[in-house]
């Protein structure tokens, strides 16, 4: 999804605070939704709590010297100061990982009361932020790593494990200025790695390294789409990051489910294929995946749409009448797990974006988004407390990160910002009913 930035005064309710590429759909009638970006905030100071010390017992009047004393009560020991929370590093490779994407622009919002949120009310472990290379430098001595410092910051300050989504060079880096895409040079790419962890030290624990490269808009190149190439470039990324820290998560970058395969959108089955054939697993830790739920329940794969009730009664007609496993959560994810562990046993999804989007609220919705017409808050609500369930029994996940806590509220217009109707605040910041679901459910490792 593309970053967009600005900066102008919100009024945050109760909590506030990119990518989450919409599935390209498998008919031509309904277009490929963008997706999102991201938030910081100034650092609040430490809590301290020290007492007076304890003063010696007083003098009695009276009290010939060489006297007993009195029994005395015994001096209160001064409090502890409670160690502020840590992240959990390096993470455990049999803990499940409870995680939601935040908007990741520090200009936008009051990240620490947004990480609060995330940590003391959601109750998740992991947040994700898009960082956007072309936003950061978007001329080459040009640095505004400003825009995510406070996000960053905030959330190691709460104790959240951080994963960061890298993408988007710019354009001087690029010989085609179109679209989005890699460098030109990968080893510029290791550059900015290598910059962003030594800036954040210590406070991002997996990088996730691009997005939705099996489509041209996120991966513009001379050569077209091409999974020798992405893994070429993630093999240098891989390297970067284990030299600076070998713990750090690599999370292959999530593919876009989608039904169409030419040479601007790759049917991502036949994609993660070539990936897999290219070596893609010897330099990730867990493989990137995205779903976004269109108007499926969870657990419906895409062959078994026809008995359910909604099939006679949705606006969204795709999954209904022309069935196909990009609509489908179980399906995408089953089949990635299958593919992924006929070659890794060992290998992991890391579900980097998931989420289901409602417009009850909404007057207006973006044109071919009317898939977020069929399913009600409550649903919505429902379907992510069920996916984080199965995603965690499944055995196949190991971190799993929703779309999103807070792209409501940070200035995007019902009609043209997709974003708005899956986060779990509305344009005030009020929590919708997902909001209460999530902190509610239960979170198993």
């Amino acid at each position: 999804m593309k970053l967009i930035i600005k900066i102008f005064p919100l009024i945050l309710l109760l909590l506030l605070v990119a990518c989450g590429g919409q599935q390209a759909p498998p008919v031509d009638d309904v277009p490929t939704v963008d997706a999102p970006q991201v938030p910081t905030e100034e650092a609040q100071p430490e809590p301290t709590a020290e007492e007076e010390p304890t003063l010696p017992p007083p003098v009695v009047e009276g009290e010939e010297p060489g006297a007993e004393a009195p029994p005395t009560e015994p001096a209160a020991e001064a409090p502890t100061e409670e160690a502020p929370p840590a992240p959990v590093f390096p993470w455990p490779e049999d803990r499940f990982g409870y995680g939601i994407q935040v908007h990741g622009n520090a200009t936008v919002g009051a990240p620490g009361d947004v990480m609060n949120a995330v940590a003391n009310q959601l109750g998740m472990d992991w947040v994700k932020v898009q960082v956007r290379w072309e936003t950061v430098h978007p001329e080459a001595q040009v640095d505004q790593w400003f825009i995510y410092d406070g996000v960053i910051d905030e959330a190691n300050r709460h104790g959240l494990n951080v994963l960061v989504s890298v993408l988007d060079a710019p354009d001087w880096a690029r010989s085609v200025a179109e679209n989005e895409g890699p460098p030109d040079d990968y080893a510029m790419f290791a550059e900015f790695l290598t910059e962003m962890l030594t800036r954040h030290e210590g406070k991002i624990q997996a990088v996730e390294v691009w997005n939705e490269q099996n489509l041209d808009r996120e991966w513009t190149t001379p050569e077209g789409l091409s999974a020798a190439a992405y893994v070429n470039l993630l093999s240098v990324a891989h390297e970067t990051i284990k030299a600076h820290n070998p713990n750090i998560i690599v999370v292959s970058g999530a593919l876009s489910p989608t039904g169409v395969n030419n040479q601007f959108v790759r049917d991502d089955f036949l994609f993660i294929d070539e990936l897999l054939a290219a070596g893609m697993l010897q330099y990730a830790d867990c493989v990137g995946a995205h779903h976004n739920g269109i108007n499926l329940p969870p657990d419906v794969p895409f062959d078994e749409t026809a008995a359910l009730e909604e099939a006679s009664t949705a606006e969204f007609r795709g999954p209904y009448d022309n069935p196909h496993h990009s609509w489908s959560f179980r399906s995408t994810l089953d089949t990635y797990a299958e593919k992924v562990q006929a070659v890794d046993p060992e290998m992991k999804l890391c579900v980097t974006e998931f989420g289901w989007a409602s417009s009850e609220g909404y007057d207006v919705i973006p044109e071919g988004f009317g898939f977020a017409n069929d399913n009600t808050l409550q649903e919505q609500a429902d379907y992510i407390v069920q996916a984080f369930q199965q995603m965690h029994d499944s055995g196949n996940v190991w971190l799993a990160f929703l779309f999103n806590f807070d792209y409501g509220n940070k200035g995007g217009e019902p009609s043209e910002d997709d974003n708005i109707f899956y986060s779990l605040v509305d344009r005030s910041g009020v929590p919708r009913p997902a909001f209460g679901a999530v902190a509610e459910m239960e979170k198993t490792p």
